[in-house]
Formats: C-alpha cells, structure tokens, sequence
C-alpha cells in the first residue's frame, strides 16, 4: 500500500512550504519512488506552479508524479455551488494517478491564502480523511507569543481530532528565535497532553528565507533591467528612498540596499557605484532608477559597468518605494540559496529519524545518483567538520561555501585577501556571514606554519625564507591547518592543478601508513547505480603490490560511502584465456588481494564487459561472484582508467565525483577545474565524511 503525508497549515503565514520541502528531502533519502500532489493552487495550473517546477528540479520528479490540482478560486466556486464531494472525488482521483507511480507521496494542503481561510482549512481536512493519510500540521509563530502560539497549537489539535485526522507531527514554524527552547518545551507538553506521544519541533524565522530577492521585487514590480549586473539572487536587506544629500546618503547606505533615486540624481548614482566599487564601503542590491528620469550618457555608461544590476520604472520613487517593501519572498523564489537555508534548518531543528519512524517507510532498493549526493549532505551534517576551500577567489568556490553554510553541512574557512574575497562575494549577491576568511599573507598562523614546515622538510634542507613563501600559498597554507589540526579537511583544485593540490599533502601529511600508497577513485554514479573506479588520478603505473593496496582502499572507501564492494580487477583478459607482462602483474595483484583480504569478493584479471555484463559474465567466468556483479573496478594503470572514466562519463550520461584521494591520514582533496558549484559541494561533503570518526 503507498504510503504518504498530508502538510497542513493551521492557519495563513505558517511558512508551510519549508515543511513540505523538508519532509520531500528527507522522504526522497529515505524511501523508493517518490509522489508529490498540491491539490489546491493558488496559481492556475501546474504550469504556474512555482512549487511544482522547485521540485521537479531538485529532486528529477517528472510531471506523472509531481503535479498540481484545482486552483483556488475553482475550488471555492465547485464549494458554494455545493459541488464539494465532486471536487473531492476529483482531487482523490488525481491523488491515486500519482500514488500508482509511487512508493511514497507528500500532499502539499493549500496555503490558506484566501478569503475563506476557514473554508479552505476543512476542505483541507476532509481531503487528508479521505485520502487516509497522516497530518503533518504547520502551526505559525509568526508575531505571537509563546503562550499565543501554545494556544494555536492546541486549537488546530481539537480542529484535526474532531475530524479524526491522525497526527503524524506537529511543526511550530517561524518562531522568534531567542523562544525556541522555551516554546519547544511549552508546545511539546501541550501535544503530548492532547494526543500523547506525537513529536512537536519547532522551527525559528529565518530572515534568509523571509528576506527578498532582487529577483522577488523584479518580478512582483515588473521592472526593466537596463544595464549593470544580470546577477539578480541577491537578498535585499532593505530599501533605501534617497532623497538626501550624497555624504548623508553614504553615512545611512549599508550593504543589500535596494537603492529608489530619481533617475537625474546623479549624485547619488554615483556615490552608488563608488560605494560598491570600494572595499571599505558597503556595495548596493541594486538601483531603480524612477519618476521616468535617466542620468546624462557619462554617468549611463558607468552604470553599464555596474557591479549590481540597474532597472528603470516610471513610477514616482515613492510609489516604487512602497511597493517594493511589500514584497513578499517565497523560498522557490531564491533558487539554491533560499533552499539551502530551508533545508539547514530544517535538519538543525527536525528530528528526521523519530519522524520516519512513524511512517515505517521501506529503504529504496535502487541508489540513483541524486540519493547518493543528497545522502552525502546528511551524513556530512551528522559530524560536522571545518574544511577549508582554498581557492577564495573564485566565484564558484564562495558561491559554493554560501550553500554549504546554509545547508549547514560543515564550517567552512576560505583562504584569500579578506577585502578581496568579501568584495567579490557583495559584487556577486554572495553571503559569506558565518564563513570565516583567512589571509595566509597576514594571519599570524603563517609563521608557526613555516617553521613546522621547515622542521617536516629538514631532511630536504628546507629553509625558513621559502618555507614562508610557500605557506602564501592556499594549498601549503590549508594544508598545514589540516595537519596541525586546526581544520579537518581541505579542498582545492578548481583554479589550479592537482599536482598543485596533492603536493603539499604528498610531502608533509603523507599515508597513513609509512609505506603507505595514495591513490584516488572516482564515484561513477548511473541512473540506477553508484560505482567506484580506481585509480584513475593518481598513480601513472603501479606494481601488483601498488595494484592490489589500490584495490583493497578502493574497497574501503567504497564501504565508506555505502557500496557493497565487489571487486574487478580489469585488464585486456578475462580468467585464464590471455597472457603477458600487463595481465600476469593483473593476476599477481588479485592474488595479493585475495591473502590480505580473504574476505573481500574479488577477482580478475576481467575484462569489463565481464565485470559489468551478467550475459556475458556468465560464459566467461560463470562461477565468479563478482564477474556481471562488479561495484569496484581497478584500472591496471593511469592512462587506461583516466581515459576510461571520462570516456564512460561523455558517452554515458554517468556523473563523476572525485577524485576522492585515499590513502592520506587527512583527508586533502582536489577539484577539476571545470568543477561546478555542486561539484565543489560534493566533494567538500565527501571530504568532511572522510574527516569524521569511523560509524
């Protein structure tokens, strides 16, 4: 039978969209193929849905199962007119299309928006009986205090139990955040009194979601942009009216002011673009030029350079002025930003595990490539860690420490300029509060750093003046943090080479063991599966004796990150039907494998059609417990597993993550420099799983 929940607000404002994508991140980590149904818009059609299209995004949920009912204004109609069981009867119809497509489905109530907010809540009610699904209610703090919002809470208990609703949980969202604990406390002894054992949690406002965007105000104003940024993710802390002089203007101006300015004011643009320009000053969201007015064509050609975008409106600037405070912001509004945020969050105050618990959800029997990244972040958020990035002057780099922050998945350091990274970030609409920047050129680590290098690289007759030289550099510099233990992982590699990234631990943090081998892997990650390749980064030819300790830390970090290891060790033979000098050391390297790891399921040398191919396998090695079952694959060298990867990755669709060095007593990664943004999330998730302590 398919299982699901029903997200219900208790009443408008209660933030119920932050719930709704909560519960569909942890149910897609958690469960097999996942529904999702709003059967009440307040947009018309699925196609208007800014929800629906959120999703279908994040999660790869196509239209047959992630789809929208009835819009409002229809459903209240169908009920005044008395055509309520009809629209029921619709509604639980489209529910069950979804529901045959799926092991799980999130029905997202309606926002209780309208006129008829009372209306809406029973129909709400009636739906979530008639569907038989548990009420995961959404109760807002918004503006209460705590004993108003205890009061609101059991009044939506007595609303849900005259209906006989089955409570799944009760989320307390948008509290004052200095009344959490306090509220937790109060609203947590009121449910249990009412209903008994029914978790309650409680969820702080965070100004992160509730604070607009650029792009909000653009599209509820419908404004022209006419020149400067196109970068319109930018959170708007507030808007500026400015009608005052330039030196008052600036002594008010502070950072994400949305600026409204008479267009011939070109003072004032000009102080704008200054201010934006110079590290001691505070850099706009952006600037509306109003009342129909432009500036002459010198002050319009330094506004094309604008490191923050420009927009016109003919609109007096008043009139513009109160209408962008009213903006409202919605989390699918601000794109990865806003939903890292909710997602932070959500992990910080839900507790995910006691949750499922009630649902009783069977694990998904497939590991698709998007459940393998999404469960990198939770188990990355479990012990978070510090890991540095330290290329802090690449775009892609802060754009990536921003989610992770939000996300809440480690603490991050960038190492860089600390004026140069934060202008960079305030040009690009990037907050960095809560990343700490560090300045290898001026931190006082720096020192102690060199002289512990000198002292690691004596026998190499290092000496004090390139030691500090060397520590100027983010790699030498983030890695000695890692070794000296003031951070438990470092990433690098999106700007430079990884000969660059890998030299600094290949000299002074080195294998665990002193003879210990580094080699890599990537995770090759297929619509149905996740396989580990290795090593295709690191080590040009290796020995049988480099093979096989390749092979069993492939093995390793396989288990590490939940693959079940199955080893094939790959060579241009299958078994016994093929010789020379590569397949003998193939074959020497598996039976090295097998005595260190008699436990391990291993064979070779294979062929990877063998190794992949049940059919094939079966005529070719048809005893073998790995041959057409393999989740490991050891490349005999460099040049073949480089070329294979990223052969398998172009041809096939494959995404690949790494490469994830193993072998390190710290954990030191490197980055492709055509890395992503996600990438770098990835990878920085993988590195501070790598850092925490065995399970």
């Amino acid at each position: 039978m398919v299982q699901g929940v029903y997200v219900a607000s208790a009443a408008p404002g209660s933030g119920k969209s932050l719930v709704a994508l909560g519960v569909v991140d942890a149910l897609h980590r958690h469960s097999g193929r996942l529904g999702f149904f709003r059967p009440i818009v307040n947009a018309t059609g699925t196609h208007r849905d800014p929800v629906i299209f959120m999703l279908r995004r994040l999660y790869e949920l196509d239209a047959a199962r992630c789809r929208s009912g009835v819009s409002l204004s229809t459903a209240m109609a169908d009920m005044i007119a008395g055509r309520e069981d009809d629209l029921l009867s619709l509604m639980l119809t489209e529910y069950a299309q979804i529901a045959n497509k799926c092991d799980v489905v999130v029905v997202d109530g309606s926002d209780l928006r309208g006129n008829a907010s009372g209306r809406e809540f029973d129909l709400n009610v009636r739906l979530a009986t008639n569907l038989g699904l548990p009420v995961l209610a959404v109760v807002g703090a918004q503006s209460l205090t705590p004993t108003q919002t205890t009061a609101a809470v059991e009044e939506a208990i007595r609303q849900y139990e005259s209906a006989h609703c089955p409570l799944l949980a009760v989320v307390v969202n948008r509290a004052e955040p200095t009344s959490v604990d306090q509220l937790q406390t109060r609203v947590q002894s009121a449910v249990r009194t009412m209903v008994g054992p029914v978790p309650a949690y409680v969820i702080p406002e965070v100004s992160e979601i509730s604070t607009p965007t650029v792009a909000d105000v653009v599209a509820s104003l419908g404004l022209h942009r006419m020149s400067g940024s196109a970068e319109l993710d930018r959170d708007v802390r507030s808007i500026r009216l400015a009608g005052m002089n330039v030196d008052n203007f600036l002594r008010v101006l502070e950072a994400g002011d949305l600026i409204i300015v008479p267009g011939d004011r070109a003072d004032v643009i000009m102080a704008s673009i200054a201010s934006a320009l110079s590290p001691e000053f505070p850099t706009p969201a952006g600037i509306i030029l109003a009342d129909g007015l432009f500036p002459g064509p010198q002050v319009m050609s330094l506004l094309s350079r604008a490191p923050f975008p420009v927009f016109d409106e003919r609109a007096d600037s008043y009139a513009v002025a109160q209408k962008a405070a009213g903006v409202r912001s919605e989390i699918h509004t601000g794109e990865n930003r806003k939903v890292a945020a909710a997602l932070g969050v959500w992990a910080r105050y839900i507790d995910e595990t006691e949750l499922l618990d009630r649902l009783a959800l069977p694990r998904p029997a497939l590991m698709t490539p998007l459940r393998f990244l999404n469960e990198l972040i939770e188990r990355a958020r479990k012990q978070k860690r510090r890991i540095i990035l330290a290329e802090g002057s690449d775009v892609r780099v802060l754009r990536a420490a921003e989610i992770l922050r939000r996300r809440d998945v480690c603490d991050v350091t960038l190492l860089g300029n600390v004026a140069a990274v934060h202008e960079l970030a305030a040009a690009h609409g990037i907050d960095l509060g809560g990343v700490l920047v560090v300045d290898p050129a001026t931190s006082p680590l720096r020192e102690r750093y060199a002289a512990e290098y000198v002292r690691l690289r004596a026998h190499k007759g290092m000496l004090m003046e390139r030691a500090r030289e060397l520590m100027l550099d983010g790699a030498y510099f983030g890695t000695m943090m890692v070794q000296l233990g003031e951070a438990d992982g470092m990433v690098s590699g999106a700007a430079h080479t990884t000969a660059n990234t890998i030299r600094p631990a290949l000299e002074f943090v080195k294998g665990r063991d002193p003879d210990g081998l580094v080699s890599s892997v990537f995770f090759m990650l297929f619509p149905d599966r996740v396989l580990v390749y290795g090593d295709c980064a690191v080590v040009p030819d290796p020995t049988d004796g480099q093979l096989a300790a390749i092979a069993i830390a492939s093995a390793a970090t396989a288990v590490r990150f939940g693959v079940e290891p199955k080893v094939a060790m790959l060579s241009y033979s299958t078994g016994g039907s093929g010789s020379g000098t590569a397949v003998e050391k193939v074959r020497r390297a598996t039976e090295l494998v097998r005595k260190a790891r008699p436990d391990l399921p291993v064979d070779g040398p294979i062929q990877y059609d063998a190794a992949v191919n049940e059919a094939i396998a079966s005529s070719k090695l048809p005893a073998s417990a790995v041959a057409g079952k393999a989740t490991v694959f050891i490349f005999p060298d460099l040049n073949t597993g480089n070329n294979t990867y990223k052969a398998v990755e172009q041809s096939s669709g494959a995404i690949a993550v790494g490469p994830i060095l193993q072998g390190l007593r710290k954990p030191i990664n490197d980055l492709s420099r055509g890395s992503t943004v996600e990438d770098i999330i990835n990878t920085v998730a993988i590195t501070a799983i790598q850092a925490q302590s065995p399970d």
